[in-house]
């Protein structure tokens, strides 16, 4: 899930970080670039967009065909002239060498270099999405990433070194990505050089749709197995995990904007979770391996098992190259979250337990509930609460809180009480409600409706007690606030104070006009 997370924040500031390279002037607005771009890849994935991989294809191979030019233009140029090509920009003169090469400094090296191998995985983690035979499909697509991962870094490796090329200090003035200079220094600034930089700015913020279209996903696995909240596994209007969408939203640009969108900040952390996530998944194919057995298993059991230890060890390196650049945060992060998700299952867990009963329903002795209906004057909303009411019982207690202004100018309740209300009951055949009044000297009105429900749930051990809440609904949103939303407020504290024996009864109103 952090990688995931982490995939989003780097992608999309590895995108701008191209555009900034192109357009220095931008470089102060880097954050807001990254976040407008999150948002639309938002929009695009909760409007739930068709066949977006053919959407995503074009500037995918866009991006892998100017790279390849950009390579074999150099490569040419280099044997051109010997293997000291003349830049047709040239770019910023590298810093005098500040340390010897160590085995610390190669470790650095290594764990910085490791980055490039993340991203494979989401072969892996489709390979449901892939035509059928599913399994050959997912090979043939992995080959051909790492065949094409190999060459890029292989050429590139070559010509940055005979170009003179090196990295710039990121989120500082004159910073040029690696993949800039060099495409400047191989095709000049022209309109080729732009049109690579929109590729590698598409190419780098599309990489973040994978996590859009996994995450989620792994959201509602992890939800239905009661390690997350369970409206991970709803699905929205556009059959999209939406609160899925919404947490990696949030978690991504958070991270974006406590590291100011600057990916050389971003690295370390997710270098650490996406190697972890290697190691688990490793160590995990050898387990499975162990328990299916077979003719083929314990070569499978080796080759998985080499690889976890590989990418342990790397994750060693890493953790302990990158530990002060930013890698404690998601070594702290990732120990937090599974305490988080254990509390989440402990508490489905004593839900399931407090609320199961296996033995057959008790339907002896069921006696009618006790009726409250708070009302503050005679209305057709009081009415309909009123027929409500006598639908569910006989014995109903309206419920009327005088303040101070009521006293003195007389309750309308208290005035019409016997020709609205008494009257009508007796000639319909039915016991007359109680009406009980209570005083507030302090204007309070909540508060003592919900302090006479629980006296009078603690006077009536053996029976419900049911309230009925009157309340108008406006037909616009922005109408609520011109009302005082008391009815609200007095739910909400009977759901936090209330008993198993107290039942809330909304009796909406639609207001039409």
């Amino acid at each position: 899930m952090i990688d995931y997370i982490l995939n989003v924040a780097v992608g999309i500031s590895a995108g701008v970080g191209a555009v900034i390279s192109a357009l220095p002037k931008l470089q102060p607005h880097t954050l807001s670039i990254c976040l407008g771009i999150l948002l639309i890849l938002t929009f695009v994935n909760l409007r739930g967009v068709r066949e977006v991989g053919v959407i995503f294809m074009i500037p995918t191979y866009l991006f892998v065909g100017c790279l390849s030019l950009v390579l074999g233009i150099g490569a040419y140029k280099i044997l051109l002239h010997g293997g000291h090509p003349v830049p047709e920009v040239p770019p910023p003169r590298l810093s005098p060498p500040i340390a010897a090469i160590s085995a610390w400094l190669i470790l650095k090296a290594f764990a910085s270099g490791c980055t490039a191998l993340t991203g494979v995985e989401a072969v892996s983690n489709g390979v449901t999405a892939f035509r059928e035979p599913r399994t050959k499909s997912a090979r043939i697509t992995l080959t051909v990433v790492i065949s094409v991962l190999i060459l890029l870094l292989f050429g590139i490796a070559h010509l940055v070194r005979a170009y003179s090329i090196g990295a710039t200090l990121p989120g500082q003035p004159g910073y040029e990505s690696v993949l800039s200079q060099l495409t400047a220094a191989v095709a000049g600034k022209g309109l080729f050089y732009y049109i690579t930089t929109g590729a590698i700015l598409t190419v780098l913020a599309f990489s973040a749709n994978t996590s859009f279209a996994d995450f989620p996903r792994l959201c509602r696995a992890v939800a239905e197995n009661r390690y997350l909240p369970y409206p991970f596994t709803f699905r929205g209007r556009r059959l999209v995990y939406s609160y899925g969408i919404y947490a990696l939203v949030f978690l991504s640009g958070s991270l974006l904007v406590i590291f100011e969108g600057v990916t050389d900040r971003l690295i370390p952390l997710f270098a650490v979770g996406a190697f972890l996530a290697f190691t688990l998944s490793q160590a995990g194919m050898v387990m499975h391996w162990k328990k299916a057995g077979g003719k083929h298993a314990y070569g499978s059991m080796l080759i998985n098992g080499i690889g976890a230890v590989a990418t342990g060890i790397a994750v060693c390196i890493i953790l302990a190259a990158k530990f002060t650049e930013g890698a404690w945060i998601t070594a702290l992060l990732i120990p937090s979250l599974m305490l988080l998700m254990h509390s989440i299952r402990r508490h489905y867990d004593s839900i399931w337990k407090e609320t199961t009963d296996p033995r057959p329903a008790d339907l002896k002795g069921i006696t009618h509930p006790l009726v409250v209906v708070p009302i503050d004057r005679w209305s057709r909303v009081a009415e309909k609460a009123l027929r409500v009411a006598y639908a569910l019982s006989d014995d109903i207690r309206v419920l009327h809180i005088v303040t101070e202004a009521d006293e003195n100018s007389g309750s309308q309740l208290q005035g019409v009480w016997a020709k609205n209300i008494e009257e009508p009951a007796i000639q319909a055949g039915l016991q007359a409600p109680e009406l009980v009044i209570i005083k507030s000297p302090y204007r309070f009105v909540v508060t003592p409706i919900y302090e006479y429900i629980l006296e009078l749930e603690c006077r009536n051990p053996d029976r419900y007690v049911a309230v009925l809440v009157p309340e108008s609904v406006e037909r616009r949103w922005l109408y609520y606030i011109l009302h005082s939303q008391r009815a609200t407020a007095l739910k909400l504290i009977l759901y936090r104070k209330g008993d198993r024996r107290i039942i809330v009864i909304d009796v909406p109103w639609y207001l039409t006009s």
